[in-house]
């Protein structure tokens, strides 16, 4: 893929959404042939795009069961969407033309800087290839890892394609599965005390969702946090606290009629995939309501940015949250670990914040109101879509058309980002013009 030529015209929020759009109605088709599914002739449209979309935005929300609808090939084709869709399909681009020798113009480093969110365009094909290498390494690993829990339930062969399938959808926080050949859209359910595969599946959702830009503060600072850079800052201190803190409620709360041990791994477990992974290994159905509000809070909060994850994003919170504390302080400015957060970052987790809740709560309720079904599990629905995290209380695959676009829709602008559409819809003209000044009460 290249950004040269009649890409020239294009700003890097237009190329980013193309190359996502391009790439979800090339799954669409190739899951749509003959081949991709167990049933006789062309799967239906509706349920390859869903799919597709569910697959590139690393959602993993399903209408079928990817076991059991789909063949071998079709499954090869959605890992495949989803380890492009995981790293970005302009970083996978850019990987591509820097592998074949072909000179990275600065162009093409601008586009990728907006992709993964980077600082600066200066060291991004380095970024490029760390990400790159980083991702083989991990998804690896978590492979190996995998086998001893694999191979024994499955067999050699099958048991090293399952663990490879399930290593790249944790990494890439999509939440894909094929235990639906124990019992379909169970999801990890029967693996709920399995200490193996429950560490493994949550340190690979955990380093996917961090965010590539805080992989480089490790390489390069190691342990020592005090040089990481603001945004690893935030990003690992809201992940550690969005993490502890639903897995705290999970286990005094919702897994109480549990032995206090066999607690410990579901409610981390759940926790941890909130982060937009998608698995789950306890029923949902049987969480209270108010867990439920407990889980779509995490779930539209996501993962970090220049990640595998979507969401509103970590970085996002931390700035709507310490905005509200400078305005309770009366400051000048939006201060957090000792420095000083721009204006222009404010306005847009304040216009990101609007923009998820407007959608998400909309979308629960055309949805709620097409299909006849509680709002609560259609929050659920459009909070785990949005989100792109995967999770669900059972009602995606009984959706109508309508119902299913909009999740579709919510998918996208989960995985892509809000401004990034917003900006793609612009021409990059950025007015400068100066209103007169005026006073307005609030509060």
């Amino acid at each position: 893929m290249s950004l040269r030529g009649r890409h020239a015209k294009l700003t890097s929020s237009q190329i980013i959404v193309s190359g996502f759009l391009a790439l979800i109605l090339l799954g669409t088709f190739l899951l749509m042939l003959p081949i991709s599914s167990r049933q006789p002739g062309w799967a239906h449209f509706s349920d390859c795009l869903f799919t597709a979309t569910s697959a590139v935005c690393v959602t993993g929300l399903v209408v079928q069961d990817t076991a059991t609808y789909w063949t071998e090939f079709g499954q090869s084709i959605i890992i495949i969407l989803i380890q492009i869709g995981g790293m970005g399909v302009i970083t996978v681009a850019v990987a591509l033309a820097f592998l074949s020798g072909q000179k990275i113009s600065l162009r093409e480093r601008s586009v990728m800087q907006n992709s993964i969110s980077a600082p600066q365009v200066g060291g991004i094909v380095r970024l490029t290839r760390m990400i790159l290498t980083g991702t083989l390494f991990f998804e690896g690993i978590g492979a190996l890892l995998l086998l001893p829990v694999m191979i024994p339930r499955f067999g050699i062969g099958r048991g090293i394609y399952y663990a490879v399938f399930h290593s790249i959808s944790a990494f890439c926080n999509a939440g894909f599965d094929l235990m639906g050949v124990q019992e379909p859209f169970s999801s990890l359910t029967g693996f709920s005390q399995h200490v193996l595969l429950n560490v493994v599946i949550m340190m690979l959702i955990t380093v996917g969702g961090i965010g590539f830009l805080v992989w480089q503060d490790v390489k390069e600072h190691g342990l020592h946090i005090a040089k990481y850079r603001l945004q690893s800052k935030v990003a690992l201190l809201t992940s550690l606290i969005l993490v502890l803190l639903p897995a705290a409620y999970l286990y005094f709360f919702e897994l109480s009629s549990l032995d206090p041990l066999h607690r410990i791994l579901p409610s981390l477990f759940q926790s941890v995939t909130l982060r937009t992974a998608g698995f789950n290994t306890m029923d949902l159905g049987r969480i209270s309501s108010s867990g439920h509000g407990l889980m779509m809070f995490c779930m539209l909060i996501g993962g970090s940015p220049g990640s595998t994850a979507g969401g509103l994003k970590t970085t996002t919170l931390t700035v709507l949250v310490m905005t509200a504390v400078s305005v309770f302080r009366r400051q000048d400015s939006v201060s957090f670990l000792g420095r000083r957060v721009d204006e222009q970052t404010v306005k847009q987790a304040i216009a990101l914040l609007i923009m998820y809740l407007t959608l998400f709560f909309l979308g629960a309720v055309v949805i709620c109101r097409i299909e006849r079904l509680p709002l609560i599990s259609c929050l659920f629905e459009t909070a785990s879509a949005v989100g792109t995290v995967g999770i669900t209380l059972g009602i995606t695959s009984r959706l109508g058309t309508v119902s299913r676009l909009i999740l579709i829709a919510l998918m996208f602008l989960g995985r892509v980002g809000g401004l990034t559409l917003i900006y793609a819809a612009q021409s990059g003209h950025v007015s400068k013009k100066m209103l007169p000044l005026e006073k307005l009460t609030v509060g």
